[in-house]
């Protein structure tokens, strides 16, 4: 009798992911006991809504990568990167650069060590002309660095060429910061002054919606499925209490 393995969809990968970042939290204050030395946000809670963006066989994300290497960019601490080595044994490649990194990569390292993970780190800066560390991914992570990259077309561009899917999120705006001008249906990007957005210069291109999947489009991806979460009514590219996020899954045309 033939045995099927069962697939892995993304409401499991949800669930492991709450648990494993609960350890990971301890797992952290052991390497390091200042809460201040490693990157603030909860990355694995991205689950959470990939969880709901995914439909279908979207969700079993680990069939589409075919196996294939995955990379997390712009990883912060890894979180996802360890997490998917640990409960997936998946071959994974985190993929941020020092000087933009909130502990300039030490967190990572620290956790590659403490955990014996096999997990690569490479150092590599999206802005220049580079080249991923390997030909070719089967997915790639890319949670929350479009806005702070200043050649966000030529990051997706290159991105399309090397990995044949990629989970996107990004920060985008319905309203000018004033809110007299709507920019949902413009398919346009507002640059932001290097203070004006968290006093925090590495944010520069908040894309519109229709920014957003016109500059996927263009670069060489099919949109597979889109949603957004946060302030849906009256987000502006720069204010704390008016943040949205955009979720996209898109597939390559390039790869």
């Amino acid at each position: 009798m033939e045995t099927r393995t069962k697939r892995v969809g993304v409401a499991d990968m949800r669930v492991r992911a709450m648990a494993f970042d609960r350890e990971l939290r301890e797992i952290k204050a052991s390497l390091h006991a200042d809460p201040s030395f490693w990157y603030p946000y909860g990355t694995l809670a991205n689950f959470l809504h990939l969880d709901k963006l995914l439909r279908g066989d979207h969700r079993y994300l680990l069939d589409l990568a075919q196996g294939g290497p995955i990379a997390d960019i712009g990883a912060g601490d890894g979180d996802i990167a360890f997490f998917l080595e640990r409960e997936y044994q998946a071959t994974v490649d985190i993929v941020d650069h020092a000087p933009t990194n909130f502990n300039s990569l030490r967190g990572a390292r620290l956790i590659k060590e403490g955990l014996s993970s096999r997990v690569a780190i490479h150092d590599i800066d999206l802005d220049a002309f580079h080249s991923l560390p390997r030909e070719s991914y089967g997915m790639a992570f890319f949670l929350g660095i479009l806005y702070h990259l200043k050649n966000p077309f030529h990051a997706l561009e290159s991105l399309a060429r090397t990995s044949r899917h990629l989970l996107l999120s990004t920060r985008i705006a319905r309203l000018s910061p004033d809110k007299k001008t709507n920019l949902s249906k413009l398919p346009v990007a507002y640059l932001l002054h290097e203070t004006e957005a968290n006093n925090d210069p590495t944010n520069y291109w908040i894309f519109s919606e229709a920014g957003l999947r016109r500059i996927v489009h263009r670069a060489g991806w099919d949109l597979l499925a889109y949603d957004s979460f946060g302030d849906t009514r009256r987000s502006d590219p720069a204010a704390q209490d008016a943040d949205e996020r955009a979720y996209c899954f898109l597939r390559s045309r390039l790869a």
